[in-house]
């Protein structure tokens, strides 16, 4: 295994700033110097809130000492026995280990030879499209497969549906010892897997009952796939203990997840930049992205305070990739509405050099290109994009990793957990819970049927919403 670098990342905010990009656009420094005794409690009451509560998720890089042994023994056997492992689960269950693996190993992974994967192919089943499933049985032969099924409840329909069909195919193709291809991870004490699991002696593995879904990449939801398919994942631990000790000062200007907070509180509150496109260039962190669209809108988009006092807050997180996006998004980024903070994710050093050979004399504005490298051209891109968005008065900021490995990214999960945790105290909202999503839900399991009395009256209250009108149908 490659020696990993252990060197922090850096928040660059110079262009979030109106000394920097004109005062009619950005924000002042003294405004955020104004907020820096909200920011202080803010910080202070995350602090004292450690570890308690749904803050769990703040002691995962030290407490899991015994917990990580046990994840790098269990994926060692599941390296010598399986050809692929099947990660069943859906939100945070699924976009951190995909986030992940994306990040950390080959971006063709499961289509190199296993000698050179040194690991099952890896496969991370979020969505129950039927078509999709039926995909998945096409390439994997299930005698040889281990599955990991995620929920802590559960009770998650799309996981427990998925579940079902993969137990009831184990147990056919598989007989005696269909068990053995199952690991669940799920609650300590509480749900239906925790008693399917003991019944049927599961592999088992808990998720702290103190640690939410979107909050779970850094317990044993993500670090099982993640060492199953070879990522040091004590170096990610140790990434974010090391975020973890940036982010015990109070003081705005020192503590970078703090400053992001403060930040797009102004933006999205006082500024109303209420949409966050976080744009990363390089595809190894194509899927963090999407990992943070999860994290930010779950946590913070919120229609009450802890008082109870309505607010509809929250900003849109939305996903862009550079340099493709540049061909189908920045024209808006650049001449569209002020509505929009950019956060790049820059590579400092890829793990590769690609040169560009020399070719194509005729056609000067190709030629020129030869002898350079895809390092120099994509970093080239990003600066040319954050220019153009700096000449139209756009907020952006940069998130720097120096280079892509367990460190880097371990630390750049906490960043953003400590920074939706802080926002959530700015705005006095309660970050770790999600409503809105238990609404859809209950809508849904009472369509389907379950005559629970919750969804018996969701049922009835469902048929008495207003027909279609006839004229609105095309």
């Amino acid at each position: 295994m490659a020696k990993i670098l252990r060197e922090p990342i850096v928040l660059d905010v110079n262009h979030m700033m109106s000394d920097v990009i004109g005062f009619q656009y950005g924000i002042d420094a003294d405004h955020v110097d104004g907020m820096s005794q909200a920011a202080k409690m803010a910080q202070q009451s995350v602090e004292k809130n450690r570890g308690t509560g749904w803050l769990g998720w703040t002691e995962l890089p030290y407490n899991q000492e015994e917990i990580v042994a046990h994840i790098e023994a269990v994926a060692a056997n599941v390296r010598k026995k399986f050809d692929a492992f099947v990660v069943l689960g859906i939100g945070g269950s699924a976009l951190g280990p995909i986030a992940i693996q994306q990040a950390l190993n080959h971006l063709h992974y499961n289509e190199l030879p296993a000698e050179k994967r040194g690991g099952p192919r890896l496969y991370v089943e979020d969505n129950i499209d039927p078509e999709r499933m039926a995909a998945l049985l096409d390439v994997i032969d299930v005698k040889h497969t281990c599955f990991n099924i995620i929920t802590k409840s559960g009770a998650t329909a799309e996981t427990m549906s998925q579940y079902l069909i993969i137990s009831e195919l184990l147990k056919k193709e598989v007989g005696d010892g269909w068990n053995e291809h199952i690991i669940a991870t799920t609650d300590k004490e509480k749900g239906n897997l925790i008693k399917l699991a003991k019944e049927n002696s599961f592999e088992l593995f808990h998720i702290p009952a103190s640690v939410g879904g979107r909050f779970s990449e850094l317990s044993p939801v993500g670090l099982l796939p993640a060492a199953v398919c070879g990522v040091d994942i004590r170096a990610m631990l140790e990434g974010a203990a090391a975020m973890d000790l940036r982010c015990k000062t109070a003081d705005v200007w020192k503590n970078p997840a703090l400053l992001e907070a403060v930040l797009q509180y102004i933006a999205m509150q006082e500024m109303e930049t209420n949409v966050q496109v976080v744009m990363p260039y390089a595809d190894s962190l194509k899927y963090m992205a999407d990992w943070f669209c999860q994290l930010w809108a779950e946590s913070l988009g919120k229609n009450v305070t802890r008082k109870g006092m309505a607010v509809n807050v929250g900003q849109t997180p939305t996903k862009a990739l550079g340099v493709t996006d540049q061909h189908s998004q920045l024209q808006l980024y650049t001449e569209g509405p002020y509505d929009k903070v950019i956060t790049f994710l820059k590579v400092g050093r890829f793990r590769t050099e690609t040169a560009i050979a020399h070719g194509c004399a005729e056609f000067p504005d190709v030629a020129f290109l030869g002898g350079k490298t895809l390092n120099a051209l994509i970093d080239a891109e990003r600066t040319g994009t954050e220019y153009a968005l700096f000449r139209s008065g756009r907020m952006s900021q940069t998130i720097v990793l120096p280079e892509v490995n367990a460190y880097t990214i371990g630390q750049l999960l906490f960043f953003f957990e400590m920074a939706t945790a802080y926002a959530g105290e700015l705005l006095d909202i309660d970050a770790f819970n999600q409503p809105g999503v238990e609404e859809s839900k209950i809508a849904s399991y009472a369509v389907l049927g379950n005559t629970a009395e919750k969804y018996a009256k969701k049922a009835a209250e469902m048929k008495g919403r207003p027909a279609g009108r006839t004229e609105y149908t095309l």
